[in-house]
C-alpha cells in the first residue's frame, strides 16, 4: 500500500519553478511523471489572451501530460491574497470573469478539478457579507465545473502561514462544500484534502481521513515542518497515504512541496521512478 498505490501529480507552479512556465510539462515528464497541475498560472489576471492559453495547453499537450488540476484565480500566489472570490469589489469580479475562462481551459485539457480558493478576511466588512459573496461565487463556479463535467474543490489552508483565511480546518472546508451542494443541488463540490496545511493546524489527520475521506475530490502532500518533499520532515506521509487508500480514496495525490536547495529534477528521489506515471 502506500505510495506504492496512488496516483501522483506534480503541482508545476511550486515544482519547477526555476524553468519558465511553457518548459515545465516537459521537466515533469522528462522525471517520469504522467500529470501535472496548476494554481492559476497568470497571477496578474484573470482573463489572459488567447495566445497564452493556447501556448500553455500545447505546452501540456506536447509534453503528452494529463493536466488532472487547475486553480481558478486566485490573486497573488504565493503570496498574501489567498484567494479571491470572498473579497467585495474588483478581485470578486475578476474571480467570475475568471470562471468560464479557467473552466474553458480545464476543459480543452480534459481537465476535471478545478479548486476555488476562498479568501482572505478584509478590514472592515463584515464576515457574514464575505461568506455570502463566496456562496454566491462558489455557486457560480460549481455550475461552470458541473458544465465540463468536473469537481469543485474547496481547500482548507493553515492559520500560522495565512491567518486571514477563514477555512483554516478541515470541518470549515467541508462545511463550505455543504453549503455550496445544498444551493446547487448537483453535488459536485468537494474537499480538497491538503495534509500539509492540516498538519500546520494541528489536526488529527487520521481522523481527519477517517472522517472525510469519501467526501475528498482530491489530496495534496508536502512534509511538516519545512513543506519539502516526503522524508524531510516528520509526517508520516506514506502511513496517511495507506490509510486513505484503505478508506476508498482512489483519486490523484498532489505533490505540492518545495523542491528545497536543488533543481526540482531531483526532488522526487523519495519515490521509485516506476511508480512516478499513473497506472
Amino acid at each position: 500500500m502506500g505510495f506504492a498505490d496512488q496516483r501522483f501529480n506534480v503541482n508545476l507552479s511550486i515544482l519547477f519553478t526555476e524553468l519558465p512556465l511553457l518548459e515545465r510539462p516537459a521537466a515533469a515528464a522528462a522525471a517520469g511523471f504522467t500529470a501535472v497541475e496548476l494554481w492559476w498560472p497568470w497571477i496578474d489576471t484573470p482573463t489572459p489572451e488567447r495566445s497564452e492559453l493556447d501556448a500553455l495547453r500545447r505546452a501540456v499537450e506536447d509534453a503528452g501530460v494529463r493536466l488532472t488540476g487547475l486553480n481558478f484565480y486566485a490573486g497573488e500566489l504565493p503570496g498574501p491574497d489567498r484567494g479571491a472570490l470572498s473579497l467585495p469589489g474588483e478581485e470578486s469580479e475578476r474571480f467570475r470573469a475568471n470562471i468560464d475562462v479557467a473552466a474553458d481551459f480545464a476543459q480543452s485539457l480534459g481537465c476535471t478539478a478545478l479548486n476555488a480558493l476562498y479568501g482572505n478576511r478584509v478590514d472592515g466588512v463584515d464576515p457574514a457579507e464575505q461568506d455570502a459573496l463566496a456562496l454566491e461565487n462558489l455557486v457560480r463556479a460549481a455550475r461552470a465545473a458541473d458544465r465540463i463535467g468536473a469537481v469543485l474543490l474547496i481547500e482548507a489552508l493553515n492559520a500560522p502561514e495565512s491567518p486571514r483565511y477563514p477555512l483554516v480546518s478541515a470541518p470549515a472546508a467541508v462545511a463550505v462544500v455543504d453549503r455550496v451542494n445544498e444551493a446547487t443541488g448537483l453535488g459536485n463540490a468537494r474537499f480538497l484534502m491538503d495534509l500539509y496545511h492540516l498538519s500546520m493546524n494541528g489536526e488529527d489527520l487520521p481522523a481527519v481521513i477517517d472522517r472525510y475521506a469519501a467526501r475528498t475530490g482530491h489530496v495534496q502532500i508536502a512534509d511538516n515542518p519545512g513543506r519539502g518533499a516526503p522524508g524531510t520532515g516528520s509526517l508520516p506521509l506514506e502511513d496517511l497515504l495507506d490509510r486513505l487508500a484503505k478508506a476508498g480514496y482512489e483519486g490523484w495525490v498532489g505533490l505540492e512541496y518545495k523542491p528545497g536547495d536543488r533543481p526540482s529534477a531531483e526532488a522526487f528521489d523519495w519515490l521509485p521512478a516506476d511508480r512516478r506515471a499513473a497506472r
